[in-house]
């Protein structure tokens, strides 16, 4: 078997067919119906602030009563793809997980792949987010919203698979230790139990961070929405802003615990990445229990992150016109961390086939080879080309701020990722010892569909946010505002 044309196409339009569904949902809210968009963009409103930081675009397009036709079609099309992935999943329930083309000695697949590329993508945006809260970085105000509305989203995505690979999923609740007269007790040695709690502590913690970011401008909705006399979404939005007021003990105890969360993020992102490099290394695998696969899961997943969220930033910048939140600087920066992202993922790369091939054992020299040589090798050298390699075209200044350039890279990074892990999982057990009895793996349709439908869950997940909720940070810009003045004034 060799990861030819067919699997890259695969893979190239199941990304590119998310990215385009949420670029067409996020150019209607721009540029759709409703009285509101004839409004220009600067046009004098009571309640917002200058030119300079002028957050009433993105408040607009969360309030806006009606959406075009490209945000309909999006989302329709989104929708459409979670309709085949429940097929799957039923499908799935119903014959059982020899629909896909697990095998022996390939017991794990798309499976395993899929679920380590998702976390890696939301742990990649969380750590990003979660850093630029910490250093109080001005860069927050541009990404850190829609980084975490992609981290939560693909933390959704990935907990799928830790169910469905059990097997019988309508047992899965036998791995958490509830109160059983039956005597079935989880096994705390066992993988399986490690997913469960990685998946939910990483589904609490990254749903807490991005909930309490968006209090205060919940509550700047809630009291827009009343003003425009939409009572429903008031009442709504007023709801989820927990009695917001904006006094000072509001604002003390939002920016304790939002650090305090942001903070809690750092182990929790350390600990998932290195759940998954643990469950490689429960296994008798050559390879796949070396010292160096936490470090590679680690720095090889941050650039999948860090290019959804430059290709996220630059198709939001241009579609909801965020050029003044989304600055060239922003981009720029941006795309500088992206690159040397990239530049760690090469060191990474480049020790792995050194010590691999020159310093280690028999045996995990032998899987090396395998992997870097054997009938898997297209996908080793194209997840080297493209997380390592093609990302460093970023260093030329033309490119950082050119959306042309930032979305294909960002997304063909982030799909490299995804070579990676496929190649790391069904590359990791291929041997010579035993060639005629060795089967291949090979995807089934049911597991493209899995794997397709996640892609539009996320994409979905990204549309509804856009839809009703704010994509940029509307009080950390307020506060950027205020900090600006106060430097003026000084000086």
């Amino acid at each position: 078997m060799s990861v030819g044309p067919a699997l890259l196409r695969r893979l190239g339009w199941a990304a590119a067919l998310s990215l385009a569904a949420t670029a067409l949902g996020a150019a209607s809210l721009s540029r759709g119906g409703g009285a509101e968009a004839a409004r220009p963009a600067h046009a004098p409103e009571p309640d917002g602030p200058g030119p300079a930081f002028d957050t009433r675009p993105v408040a607009r397009a969360a309030l806006r009563r009606r959406t075009g036709w490209g945000f309909r079609l999006a989302l329709s099309a989104s929708a459409f793809g979670v309709l085949v992935l429940a097929f799957a999943v039923g499908v799935l329930l119903l014959r059982g997980v020899g629909v896909w083309g697990n095998n022996i000695p390939h017991v794990w697949g798309f499976d395993l792949a899929n679920y380590a590329w998702w976390i890696g993508v939301a742990n990649a945006a969380s750590l990003f987010a979660a850093v630029l809260v910490l250093r109080r970085h001005g860069l927050r105000t541009a990404v850190n919203r829609f980084a975490e509305a992609a981290a939560l989203a693909a933390v959704v995505a990935a907990a799928f698979y830790p169910v469905l690979h059990l097997g019988r999923p309508w047992l899965a609740y036998w791995v958490v230790p509830y109160p059983s007269v039956q005597g079935f007790w989880p096994q705390f040695g066992s993988p399986l139990v490690w997913d469960l709690w990685g998946i939910l502590s990483h589904v609490l913690v990254t749903s807490t961070f991005w909930f309490v970011g968006l209090i205060p401008d919940l509550a700047t909705l809630r009291d827009r929405a009343a003003v425009r006399g939409r009572v429903a979404a008031a009442r709504a939005y007023g709801l989820f802003a927990l009695g917001w007021r904006g006094s000072v003990v509001h604002w003390h105890r939002h920016q304790a615990a939002y650090r305090m969360v942001a903070a809690l993020v750092l182990p929790l992102l350390l600990s998932a990445q290195t759940v998954v490099a643990l469950e490689f290394a429960t296994t008798v695998v050559p390879g796949w229990h070396q010292a160096r696969l936490v470090p590679h899961i680690v720095l090889t997943g941050l650039p999948s992150g860090l290019g959804a969220v430059l290709a996220l930033a630059a198709v939001l910048r241009r579609t909801l016109d965020l050029d003044d939140l989304i600055d060239d600087l922003d981009m720029d920066l941006l795309s500088r961390l992206t690159a040397a992202a990239a530049l760690a993922s090469l060191a990474v790369y480049a020790h792995e086939a050194l010590a691999g091939l020159v310093l280690e054992d028999a045996a995990t020299r032998e899987a090396t080879a395998a992997r870097l040589f054997g009938p898997l090798a297209p996908a080793w050298f194209g997840a080297v080309a493209l997380v390592a390699l093609l990302p460093q075209a970023l260093w030329w200044k033309r490119l950082r701020t050119a959306a042309w350039a930032t979305v294909p890279i960002g997304v063909l990074a982030a799909a490299g990722v995804w070579l990676d892990r496929y190649s790391l999982v069904v590359g990791g057990v291929l041997r010579e010892r035993m060639p005629e009895a060795r089967p291949l793996y090979v995807p089934t349709v049911d597991e493209w569909a899995l794997f397709g439908g996640t892609a539009a869950l996320f994409a979905l997940a990204l549309l509804v946010f856009a839809r009703f909720l704010p994509v940029v940070s509307m009080f950390e810009t307020r506060h950027e505002e205020t900090e600006h003045e106060r430097e003026e004034e000084e000086r």
